[in-house]
Order: structure tokens, then sequence, then C-alpha cells
């Protein structure tokens, strides 16, 4: 389905839980979010004929996301529900990996195509002080298990925080030099958390290209948010998407469905669909209100915060 700027919509990101073992500095407070009652969670047979919905407008591809998806108990049955979707091609999860291990394998034979893994720094202490709980250690052997269960193209999703990681961005970028990743850095966006952080936190993705200056434009046939780039010889790709400092709504071709059931036209804007309770004709009607509500743009800059009263955890990104 087309919205009213004739975008093809053709992707849902589904968070399925607001909750997240880790409490990344940027995206949740050290206390966590307040807990949704259990009844105001969508249920996996809700979040399928969401799915099963948005299919027959013209959704391929489905994101499960959190918060932290694998904190959702029995999660690879709802892999395994999103993916027997008639006319779902593609069944993708972001996660911060440290719950990955033991699943990867589960979730591949279940029906999940791609991973995207939230990887800040390098450093162990680093990545305790912006996780505050989590340990890199678990993350890469997330990242392990997941090659070893087969998945291919996982990306790397970095976030850019001026005086916390800048010094590391050629390190991560060269993840990619000899494996089959796409590391991809994301600019900071004021909302929730970071909303008054100090202008110097929100390093412009520009950044990468001059602490790797071999990077070089690589043509994408695939539409997509990220500007590619790779270095000679290099097996992986780099990416940088710019919400701050490059709009890329006019390729948008997303909309977001909250845990508790509300579809999202935009992530930075305040308007939201609700779908609980709904079935049917009518569950198709109102997802496509939300398609057709997408904004031709979002309105942030640094002048500017997001306009969504949730936190990025509670959206999903």
């Amino acid at each position: 389905m087309h919205d009213m700027f004739g975008r093809d919509v053709t992707y849902l990101r589904l968070s399925v839980t607001d909750l997240c073992n880790c409490r990344c500095v940027y995206c949740m407070p050290a206390c966590g979010v307040p807990r949704l009652r259990h009844e105001d969670i969508l249920s996996f047979e809700q979040m399928r004929q969401i799915v099963a919905a948005a299919a027959s407008l013209g959704v391929r591809k489905v994101r499960l996301t959190g918060g932290e998806p694998l904190v959702r108990r029995n999660i690879v049955d709802l892999v395994r529900m999103v993916a027997s979707v008639p006319g779902v091609d593609e069944v993708d999860m972001t996660t911060n990996a440290t719950l990955l291990a033991p699943v990867a394998a589960e979730l591949r034979a279940a029906g999940l195509t791609r991973l995207n893994v939230s990887l800040d720094t390098l450093d162990a202490e680093r990545y305790r002080k912006i996780t505050r709980v989590g340990t890199m250690e678990d993350a890469l052997a997330g990242l392990e298990a997941a090659r070893e269960a087969g998945f291919v193209g996982t990306k790397i999703n970095c976030v850019l925080l001026g005086g916390i990681n800048q010094d590391e961005l050629r390190p991560l970028a060269e993840l990619a030099r000899t494996r089959d990743l796409s590391v991809r850095f994301i600019e900071l966006m004021p909302m929730g958390e970071c909303a008054a952080w100090p202008r110097e936190r929100f390093l412009p993705a520009d950044a990468v290209l001059a602490a790797v200056p071999e990077l070089a434009p690589v043509a994408s046939a695939a539409p997509g948010v990220a500007e590619l780039y790779r270095a000679p010889g290099w097996r992986g790709t780099v990416g940088l998407i710019r919400p701050m400092t490059h709009r890329f709504c006019g390729q948008c071709n997303r909309i977001r469905v909250t845990a508790d059931g509300r579809l999202k036209p935009c992530l930075h804007s305040a308007a939201e669909v609700d779908l609980r309770g709904l079935s049917g004709k009518d569950l198709v009607q109102a997802i496509a209100r939300g398609i057709a509500a997408k904004p031709g743009r979002h309105h942030m800059d640094m002048g500017h915060a997001s306009q969504t009263p949730r936190a990025m955890s509670q959206i999903g990104g």
C-alpha cells in the first residue's frame, strides 16, 4: 500500500516487549521503564493477526524489536508464527545479543531471516558503562552463536556518541574488514533519555568517513535508510544512518507497532492508531489509516527534539 506521498510501505517493525535486560544510557532510565500490565501487552496471537493484516496491505518484511525481544518468553514460537504468515518474505530481529547464544539455532530453525545486533563499543568496561548492566562477552558470544547457526548478512548497529565512543569508529568499522557484516553507524537522536544531552554528544556520521577515509560509496539496489560504503578489499560494508544531518524520510517504507498495540506512522510523531481489540476488516482498515497518516518527514533536528512522548525502548527504534 502506498501512503499519500507515494511511498510503498512494505516494512513493519513490531515491538514484542518494552522491557530490556540492559539499561543503555541513551535509551532507558537506570531504573527501567514502568512495567505494562499483562493484559495491556499484545498476545502472540494478536501480533500474528496484526502481521497478517499488514501483509494483506503489502507488508513483506517484519522486524521484531523491543525493548529487547529475547526477554519475551517463548519468543521462538512468535518467530515461527510470524514466519508462517502468507506474504511475509522476511522476519528479522534487532537484539543486543546478550541473550542470543542459547537460542540462536532455534530462532534460525523457526524462520528468523536476519539479525541486527546493537554494539556501541569494543571495550568491555565502556560497554558496561553504556549498558549499565550488560557484558560485552555475552554480546560477542551471541554474535558467534549466530554465525554458527547460519545467519548471514548480520548488521551491527552502533550509535554515535560524541565523547564516549568516537575514538572507536575505525575499530568498529573494521569489523566489516574480514566478516560478512554491515557495520552501521547511527546518529544519536534527541529523544527520551538523551533529549536534553549537550550538543557535543550528537556526533554527525561524517565523523566515520573522517576516521576511515578509504571508505567509498557502493551502489545499493535495495532501498533503505543506510548509505553504504566499502573500503578496498573489505568483505563487508559500513553504513551511515543520518536522521539528524540528512533526512531520509523520502525513502521511509515502514510503520511501527508498539507492544501495547499502537501503530505509529512515524517514529518521531505523537500520532498513534490503537489496534487493540480489532480483528478482520476493522484491523486492516485501522492499519490502512495508519499508513495513510505517515507524514512527509519528521521535524526533529538539533533545535527540536522528537515529538513522541515514548522512550525509544517503548517504540523499538
